[in-house]
């Protein structure tokens, strides 16, 4: 599917009346292969569609996506917005808003100043006059054409949305900088039980997985749930056996950056893979990568085609190379692409 066919399908999608209850009755081609690598959709599908709206993460769905991803954030009155970061610049219209001008703020965010509008200096209610911006406009100037025209949506939102699907898709929230919370006397991790438990899906066999890159969150939050856990790992290098040893007694999964598998060369090219997939397994870990986008901005250099670095790389061999590994879920922000490559 192109780009364009894409962006037409899902302007349709999102402009026809009752376009969310439509998409409820996804079809039977696109459920579920429990047998084959799961495709996570990295933020909804924002490779077509601003991030983090439910119009992303619907037309996610509509393609096929095992499982939607949502990166959750504190709101001044603790309720769980889907955002990439506590920072709204980004992302949001924030800055057209004259009213908000004196929340702009500088604050410590893993040790370094952060200067912007922060969501938890909003509550809920102000953060619903706000509205959803393309991130990468350069690379992705179709979803950069949709920029004000969606809400931003809380965790309960998408949770509403996804019980009105029939057909199974997990939610695989991640918790976005516990520390930071924890420094203002706020808590990421009981928002996201109190959530879950209210919901009652805070059972192993729920649809909803929880990620972090803080482990010590990861082990606060599996005191309260049941839910099947992951850790993020950025960064290249080898993962010791004594650490994935402490893993495999804590955690479900281990969620790594594409390049502790295949390193990067020093050209930018891929190099040979290490042996983290098939270690982690032998624990019982499932592996899910990050993250699989086709522009050659992200590609290795030698998948990259032409000097465009928003043109689309040869995508389909890095899916493969992965998929070949035997990995249990890939990160995407294009979960067709993620899908049709699987699918050959």
């Amino acid at each position: 599917m192109s780009l364009k066919s894409v962006l037409l399908r899902g302007a349709a999608v999102l402009t026809a009346a009752g376009a969310l209850a439509g998409l409820a009755a996804a079809p039977a081609a696109a459920k579920p292969h429990h047998d084959e690598p799961l495709v996570i959709a990295h933020r909804g599908a924002s490779g077509y569609l601003p991030e983090h709206t439910l119009e992303a993460y619907a037309l996610a769905v509509e393609m096929g996506a095992d499982v939607i991803e949502p990166d959750l954030v504190l709101t001044k009155d603790g309720e769980l917005l889907a955002r990439h970061e506590p920072v709204l610049d980004e992302t949001t219209d924030v800055a057209a808003h004259p009213e908000f001008a004196d929340r702009k703020t500088t604050k410590l965010i893993d040790g370094k100043p952060v200067t912007g509008f922060f969501a938890d200096d909003f509550t809920l209610a102000e953060l619903k006059t706000l509205r959803a911006e393309e991130r990468l406009t350069a690379l992705r100037p179709g979803s950069a054409e949709h920029d004000g025209e969606f809400e931003l949506v809380t965790y309960d939102e998408v949770l509403d949305y996804v019980a009105t699907l029939d057909r199974k898709v997990i939610t695989y929230p991640e918790m976005k900088h516990p520390s930071y919370y924890e420094d203002k006397g706020m808590s990421i991790e009981d928002a996201l039980a109190d959530l879950l438990e209210e919901r009652k899906l805070d059972k192993k066999r729920s649809p909803v997985w929880i990620q972090s890159f803080e482990y010590e969150s990861l082990l606060n939050i599996d005191e309260r749930v049941d839910n099947r856990i992951g850790l993020n790992i950025d960064g290249q290098g080898a993962i010791p056996d004594a650490q994935l040893d402490e893993y495999a007694e804590t955690l479900d999964t281990v969620s790594l950056n594409k390049n502790r598998i295949f390193p990067r060369a020093a050209d930018g090219s891929i190099s040979e893979p290490t042996d983290i997939v098939e270690r982690a397994h032998e624990r019982g870990l499932d592996v899910h990568v990050w993250t699989f986008r086709a522009e050659n901005s992200f590609l290795p250099a030698n998948l990259r085609e032409g000097s465009d670095p928003a043109a689309w790389g040869d995508y389909e061999a890095e899916f493969e190379l992965f998929y070949d590994l035997g990995v249990d879920a890939v990160f995407s922000d294009f979960p067709d692409l993620a899908i049709a490559a699987r699918d050959c």
